[in-house]
């Protein structure tokens, strides 16, 4: 059946982009978003529904007039608006039970930090002494409380661990020899790997051991005139488990500081304090590993830590000032937001407070389960028929690649329903005006309020009774 002439009707009956721009939806579109914006979402839209029509039938086209047609239009003009947006940057609920979520963004920020954002915003002293007027040093307040918490010489501050990797690796082995071992090659998200950096840092990686048994004498046995460094990488995503050795710190510590070496050990996930009574087993502490004669110590700020993202690097004096002189420190200094919140982070634990990760992370079993029980009794009140909700003896994960393998033992929400299914309950929670990103196991949806803030259990409720209350998904 020849259904071109019923097309090129419709076609020939397609709004216009300037007839689209005058319409109602795109006059208010353009106070939203500005003329230049709405006007490439027009084209967008238009092209979009060419595009249809050229893709159905005479018969499905033979009913679009002019006027539907344009109302087709500016559905599609608000439908790529909302695309738009959900592309964007947003605040979500994060009730997967994952702390250091790295998909949403890994460590909250505190209220403090916030504020600190906030007042960095402005103008501000990033490189401004306001007792002497004269020019100030970047990130001072955020290096010197790096400094007293690890009890380190000095400290440094660059936009993230791989950079803070590069750095030294760049300041102080290029051309030359670094010993690393085989079962540190890590790869972590986004296939970040190890020896990639090392790589790009003029260095040389000398592998030594096996994957899963290095010894001593492995490293003794490769260090020659060209060595410089020995790395240590902690292997903060995984583990190797059964027959495995590797040294100490401070046996490394020992040999390469009897052969005129550094040692400088990758602690990636920044543990400040001690987690272990909390169940995070084998994550060091960046204060132990300086004791334990670690020259160099880089780490995240965005795991751990509990703040932004950015690569601290503590050490000797004079260490860290060759790195400050390093014309590639330019390239990767931290800005004055990443400074302001990191400085209000530390300040945090130097108050003896907590940031919000370290507090999901440490909260108690029957403080979740308290708060779970209750939102449970809450929503069974609303007498939302077409769902089931109990709570559930479940886990939650450090994430952000810590940790891999503590457990969190919680108690989460678990969601059934007769006429959902687990995945429509959870693409409806995801699509709520406040996003709720939830986790399903089962066939039931699982939600955890160790990582929910509890002014946001309100939305959970709000959500479920909107979705109870719809004819479809």
């Amino acid at each position: 059946m020849d259904t071109s002439n019923g097309n090129n009707r419709s076609l020939r009956a397609l709004p216009s982009v300037d007839a689209l721009l005058k319409s109602k939806t795109a006059r208010r579109l353009s106070d939203e978003m500005g003329a230049a914006a709405v006007t490439a979402l027009a084209r967008a839209a238009n092209e979009t529904l060419r595009r249809q029509l050229l893709t159905t039938s005479r018969a499905d086209n033979e009913s679009d007039s002019r006027s539907a047609l344009l109302s087709r239009a500016e559905d599609l003009l608000l439908q790529l608006r909302q695309t738009q947006i959900a592309s964007g940057i947003r605040r979500v609920i994060n009730a997967t039970g994952v702390i250091l979520h790295t998909n949403l963004g890994r460590a909250p920020l505190s209220p403090a930090a916030r504020d600190a954002l906030q007042e960095a915003s402005s103008y501000c002293t990033l490189e401004y002494d306001t007792i002497t007027g004269r020019r100030g040093k970047r990130s001072a307040r955020a290096e010197q409380l790096a400094t007293d918490f690890t009890e380190a010489e000095a400290a440094l501050v660059v936009n993230n661990c791989a950079a803070a990797a590069l750095l030294v690796l760049n300041t102080f082995a290029r051309d030359a020899e670094t010993l690393v071992s085989r079962g540190e090659l890590v790869e972590i998200g986004g296939d970040f790997r190890v020896p990639d950096v090392m790589s790009q840092s003029g260095v040389r990686m000398i592998e030594v051991g096996t994957t899963n048994r290095t010894r001593l004498a492995d490293y003794r046995n490769a260090i020659n005139d060209n060595t410089r460094m020995i790395m240590r990488v902690h292997t903060s995503n995984y583990r190797i488990v059964g027959f495995t050795q590797t040294p100490s710190l401070a046996e490394l510590a020992e040999i390469a500081h009897e052969r005129n070496l550094l040692l400088y050990e990758d602690a990636g996930s920044g543990a400040l304090i001690d987690l272990t009574e909390f169940g995070i087993q084998g994550e060091p502490i960046i204060k132990q590993s300086l004791k334990d004669g670690a020259d160099l110590v880089s780490f995240s700020g965005d795991k751990l830590l509990g703040g932004p993202q950015a690569g601290l690097i503590v050490g000797r004096a004079e260490l860290i000032e060759r790195m400050r002189r390093n014309p590639l420190y330019r390239a990767l200094r931290a800005d004055k937001l990443r400074l302001a919140a990191l400085a209000a982070t530390l300040e945090e634990y130097s108050r003896g407070s907590r940031p919000p990760a370290i507090a999901m992370l440490t909260m108690p079993l029957d403080q979740i389960a308290e708060r779970a029980n209750q939102l449970v009794r809450q929503i069974n009140q609303q007498s939302l028929e077409s769902f089931t909700v109990e709570t559930t003896a479940s886990e939650s994960a450090v994430g952000g690649g810590s940790a891999p393998t503590s457990s969190l033992p919680t108690v989460a929400i678990a969601i059934n329903s007769r006429r959902f299914t687990a995945n429509q309950i959870a693409d409806n929670l995801r699509q709520w005006s406040l996003p709720i990103i939830v986790r399903i196991a089962e066939e039931r949806v699982l939600i955890d309020l160790r990582t929910v803030d509890p002014a946001d259990e309100i939305e959970i409720e709000r959500a479920l009774q909107s979705l109870a209350a719809s004819q479809s998904v």
